[in-house]
């Protein structure tokens, strides 16, 4: 069997889709020698120098120009899939309209049909269309959490057995307790365990207002507040609430990160701070938890079952309740003893290795069917 791997989300900025899909297919290719998969991507020569897991046998590379969504899947993929003679695509997302093979489809989430207020019209109305045909005609579907399987199923009258949980990991050689990187901490004006983190998007949903609010509470003797991300829709109203937040000149927003650096961040925060209103999963806790450092986060999506019990949950929306427990991190150490030592054990549970083989029974049963 031969499948093609669409890979155009490693040519864009790095994301959790983009970490699912190296660290997924690459363990998938090892685990199943006897297929053969054909990596498609438009940074052909720079994939092949970055990411040497995929120098297989079995796997090779090729040329899938970046031409926009729309010609990439209405010409470019239905091309290759043709001229490569594809008996599978693995899409993310989206599959081509019209597919020359048979799909499956991983969908991270569907929270543009549960909170729609998040999300440009334009992109709602696309992708209610399009996820839901790229679900309804793979022959399989694969999510990263049970809260986004859940609301597939119910959107889109699936049942359970056409949809695979393959849960995201973290990458433990980056995410790690420890002391490294004070240097690169000092360039940013930041000691180490005298400030407290939020990574995310600047974008409505992951509830920066709510943030800086119970922040303000805190008081003038607060640690500094870093908020690493880039703008997206909506991100105006974090940075109106920065303006008049009393403690605006202890609020660092960062949004030149690079990925050697975000690490760093983490592992020498007070604490990490996560209020979003919605996740189809939450890689950022799960990278804080790694990391070795207090984790709070809401009480809501698949943010419960990420965190469990590695960090403190509170209500979303609680301004009051998400200051309480701020404040309690800040000032109790033992309290930040346990939240450390009971996120780290609640990171393990997540491995690459897991989702990979969930992907690779699917591929072996699609493969008997072929032969």
């Amino acid at each position: 069997m031969r499948v093609g791997l669409d890979l155009h989300v490693v040519d864009g900025i790095f994301q959790g889709s983009r970490s699912h899909v190296l660290e997924v297919f690459a363990r998938v290719a090892k685990l199943c020698p006897e297929i053969e998969f054909v990596g498609l991507l438009d940074k052909v020569d720079e994939f092949k120098r970055n990411y040497p897991s995929f120098n297989l046998p079995n796997v090779r590379v090729e040329h899938l120009p970046h031409t926009g969504a729309v010609r990439r899947l209405t010409w470019e993929l239905p091309r290759l899939q043709r001229k490569l003679g594809l008996d599978l695509l693995h899409s993310q997302y989206i599959i081509p309209l019209p597919s020359m093979s048979k799909t499956v489809v991983t969908i991270h989430d569907v929270l543009f049909e549960s909170h729609p207020e998040f999300f440009q019209p334009f992109f709602r109305l696309r992708s209610r269309l399009l996820m839901r045909l790229a679900a309804l005609q793979s022959e399989h579907v694969f999510t990263v959490s049970e809260f986004s399987k859940g609301e597939i199923e119910r959107r889109y009258n699936m049942r359970p057995e056409q949809i695979t949980v393959t849960p995201n990991g973290v990458d433990y050689g980056r995410f790690y307790p420890g002391s490294d990187g004070e240097a690169m901490l000092a360039r940013r004006g930041l000691v180490s365990g005298e400030y407290l983190l939020t990574v995310g998007r600047l974008e409505p949903r992951k509830n920066h207002v709510t943030l800086l609010k119970a922040y303000a509470k805190l008081g003038p003797d607060a640690p500094k507040l870093v908020i690493v991300g880039q703008k997206d829709f909506g991100f105006e109203a974090m940075f109106d609430e920065v303006a008049g937040n009393s403690c605006r000149d202890r609020v660092l927003i960062l949004e030149d990160v690079a990925e050697g650096e975000l690490p760093v961040l983490y592992r020498h925060c007070m604490a990490f701070l996560y209020p979003s209103l919605a996740e189809g999963f939450g890689m950022p806790p799960l990278e804080a938890m790694a990391s070795g450092v207090p984790v709070i986060v809401a009480d809501n999506t698949a943010l419960t079952e990420v965190v469990e019990q590695g960090g403190l949950l509170v209500g979303s929306t609680d301004v009051d309740g998400l200051a309480e427990a701020m404040r309690r991190v800040v000032s109790e150490p033992a309290l930040r003893d346990e939240l450390r030592a009971r996120g780290l054990e609640q990171a393990q549970k997540f491995s690459w290795d897991v989702a990979a083989e969930a992907v690779a029974e699917r591929y072996r049963m699609l493969n008997r069917k072929l032969q």
